[in-house]
């Protein structure tokens, strides 16, 4: 038995299992398509690395030997330790998948190959460790209200005063929507919200614009059918940006969710008094997704022509999130306007 095949054929199995933990965890649990991609892509990689070893399976099974590993009956403290749950599973399977890879190419050197393949894959995982960690961690967009600030909107205040406004009536996100603005303009004006919602505690996501997202700070950006693919607004914005995606069907709901989308708008509801929108999803729409399992546990905002006057219909099917603009934007007292809608959503108490 070839104690040197043995070292290679543990480490693989290791480092294999290591990155399928993750790759699982990204799949089913963060419903995250590029990083499902990434670490499958990765474990192909391991692949290709230990055939260049010239090592046939064969050889590599025949050097195993279970039943004589001393270190199977080798237990730590810590070992089996997941109180954080997830988090702590990231961590583990990582670790061991690094340290497995730091293994593979030590002893892909005594071979007499370069040991470079199993090191870029070692490195992709420092990466994908952190990727995954900040994935977990990065707080959910469950927003119950979300305001849609248009500028040209704002009729009786200052957009910062709708703000500050908003804030105090309960919403929780600002959307910055202003499809006319010239970029210089839009960065300036973009930036000067952004500060100003974050300094009340708001999230900021600006729409359409995945440069501005970045460059003004803001958490993340709202992106329609016809923008850029997910997948390529993720590699722009990284982990740790928010993307939200407007749909209009349980379909498109199920394909943006699919591809890593933080969160979706489902609309139009009502027929909106700032945009024609010939066809409305409605309020069954809104039914269909929350008999849905899979669907309606995700964070979701139903949009478009929402008011205090039909607020209660969108509460009725228990969607959790609305996104309102002219209602709050073009009131006399946007406070009011938007306190009457988020407090609309708390539940009745029944007397007895």
């Amino acid at each position: 038995m070839n104690d040197l095949h043995r070292i290679i054929d543990a480490n693989t199995n290791r480092a294999s299992e290591g990155i399928r933990v993750l790759e699982d965890l990204a799949r089913f649990s963060l419903n995250n398509e590029p990083l499902s991609r990434t670490l499958k892509d990765l474990r192909h990689r391991l692949r290709s690395c230990i055939q260049s070893l010239g090592l046939s399976q064969s050889t590599l099974l025949a050097s195993r030997d279970t039943a004589g590993d001393v270190g199977t009956q080798i237990k730590t403290s810590n070992e089996g330790n997941r109180a954080q749950g997830l988090v702590d599973l990231v961590s583990a399977a990582s670790k061991r998948a690094q340290e497995a890879l730091r293994v593979l190419e030590e002893t892909a050197k005594m071979l007499g190959e370069s040991g470079s393949g199993f090191e870029s894959i070692r490195y992709a995982m420092y990466d994908m460790e952190r990727d995954l960690m900040l994935a977990l961690t990065t707080p959910s967009p469950r927003w119950s209200v979300c305001v849609l600030l248009t500028k040209s909107l704002c009729l009786h205040h200052a957009p910062e005063r709708v703000i500050e406004m908003a804030s105090r009536a309960g919403a929780q996100c600002i959307q910055i929507r202003e499809k006319e603005m010239a970029s210089d303009e839009l960065f300036e004006y973009a930036s000067k919200m952004t500060a100003v919602a974050h300094d009340l505690g708001l999230a900021v996501i600006i729409n359409d614009r995945v440069d501005l997202a970045l460059a003004t700070e803001a958490d993340g950006v709202h992106l329609g059918q016809h923008d850029l693919p997910m997948s390529i607004a993720r590699s722009i914005l990284g982990p740790t940006k928010l993307i939200g995606r407007s749909c209009s069907s349980v379909g498109q709901l199920r394909e943006a969710f699919g591809q890593g989308a933080d969160y979706c708008g489902l609309g139009p509801v009502f027929a909106s008094t700032t945009k024609s929108k010939p066809n409305l999803c409605g309020i069954e729409t809104l039914e269909q997704v929350m008999v849905d399992s899979e669907l309606r546990t995700k964070p979701m905002l139903a949009i478009s022509g929402i008011t205090p006057e039909n607020i209660e219909r969108v509460w009725s099917t228990g969607f959790a999130g609305v996104a309102i603009s002219s209602a709050v934007c073009s009131a006399a007292d946007p406070y009011e306007s938007c306190k009457a809608i988020v407090e609309s959503r708390q539940p009745l108490v029944e007397l007895p």
